[in-house]
């Protein structure tokens, strides 16, 4: 199918963005490298957005870059400077998108706490009340989210992804508790890891003052956020085996080793597939700290020795999108499993659709989609 006509604009400024990108990468080789420099080769920022970032239509790295609390956040170095400017810089963006092509979040209830992790920084966890009226007897379903952003972006106090929360909560009856875990590079695999699952564990033991129900709590993460929230499945399951009902991931990477890329998209698209790989490669050079460890099975889902005995998996994938390869062999793998799992591809779209619900039908209907698989932790 066509790419949908609203992403024209936007293709047109990420090609543009992801060839400076890779342009200016060159000039910083080179510089380094001529012998009558008369400073310092120039530093880069971390470039673009999600680990889908290459099948975007315009350039949307996510999160606010908030650091785990009790940690610094003063930027040491010129690349830890430029990554201070690329958060900020995106911060300003998602906000702008939000106003013009975004549907901004009601106003529900939320409380905030703070997750001892051990071993650990400690996380935020921002948790979204539905507050239903009447209100079930034993509480509402719960939801432990994941935001994207390449694992070096990101953060729950994005207008985008607080709006989305907001309206998820309200529309699936479903508190969402969203973890708020510490970026990549400065706090490598597997930090966000067990940040996410010690939030889980929180979740789960402090449900009924929480008003929900601990019989009825599942995770969701979107593109990076839905690579924790798939490890945490199956840390979860060689852990605690906490009785997870429900896995929704959206535009997941669940192989950093990159073999299930599908570059058909980017290509699509008029993205070469050198600068569609450079990008995609830094994702994982930033978040893993040896590329050996792209193996793990918790750094890979994909790659577990088994998928057996994990929650039922709703997926959603985008044509445009060259991670649409990687959601569609972790439905396989799960099924293999015996593991209930569906895999949706939205035609004509891209990594980002979900954000566009105030412009974009197909973004609406995304979210109608999330809602109807949440909603099965009523049941």
């Amino acid at each position: 199918m066509d790419l949908d006509p609203f992403f024209e604009e936007r293709l047109r400024v990420h090609r543009r963005y992801l060839f400076d990108q890779a342009l200016g990468s060159v000039r910083s080789r080179l510089s380094a490298l001529w012998p009558f420099a008369k400073g310092p080769a120039p530093v880069m920022g971390m470039g673009g957005g999600g680990a889908g970032a290459a099948s975007t239509a315009a350039h949307k790295p996510k999160g606010d870059g908030a650091a785990a609390p009790g940690t610094t956040t003063a930027p040491v170095g010129p690349r830890a400077r430029a990554r201070a400017r690329h958060r900020k810089a995106a911060l300003a963006w998602d906000r702008r998108e939000l106003h013009n092509v975004g549907m901004a979040g009601p106003r529900i209830r939320t409380t905030e706490h703070v997750v001892e992790v051990p071993g650990h920084p400690a996380v935020r966890v921002r948790v979204y009340h539905p507050d239903p009226e009447p209100a079930p007897p034993h509480g509402v379903p719960g939801v432990l989210s994941l935001f994207g952003g390449a694992f070096r972006i990101g953060g729950i106090g994005y207008p985008t992804t607080d709006a989305a929360h907001r309206r998820r909560a309200l529309d699936a009856g479903a508190a969402v508790a969203a973890v708020d875990y510490a970026l990549a590079p400065e706090y490598p695999y597997p930090v966000a890891i067990e940040q996410a699952y010690a939030a889980l564990e929180w979740l789960f033991a402090s449900a009924g003052e929480l008003g929900i129900d601990s019989r009825r709590i599942g995770v969701a993460g979107t593109s990076a956020g839905a690579n924790l929230a798939a490890a945490v499945t199956l840390v979860n399951r060689d852990r605690a085996r906490l009785p997870l009902r429900l896995q929704v991931l959206e535009v997941p990477v669940v192989d950093l080793t990159g073999r299930h890329l599908d570059l058909r998209a980017t290509r699509a698209l008029g993205i070469p597939r050198f600068i569609a790989l450079r990008e995609l490669r830094s994702v994982a050079r930033t978040y893993l700290p040896d590329p050996a460890v792209a193996r793990h099975a918790y750094a890979s889902p994909l790659l577990a020795a088994s998928h057996e005995g994990l929650p039922p998996a709703v997926i959603l994938t985008a044509e445009y999108d060259p991670l649409r390869g990687d959601g569609d062999a972790y439905g396989a793998a799960l099924r293999r499993a015996g593991v209930d799992a569906s895999v949706v591809r939205y035609q004509g779209v891209t990594h980002d659709t979900p954000i566009f619900g105030g412009t974009l039908p197909a973004a609406r209907r995304w979210h109608d989609d999330v809602v109807s698989a949440l909603r099965r932790l009523h049941a």
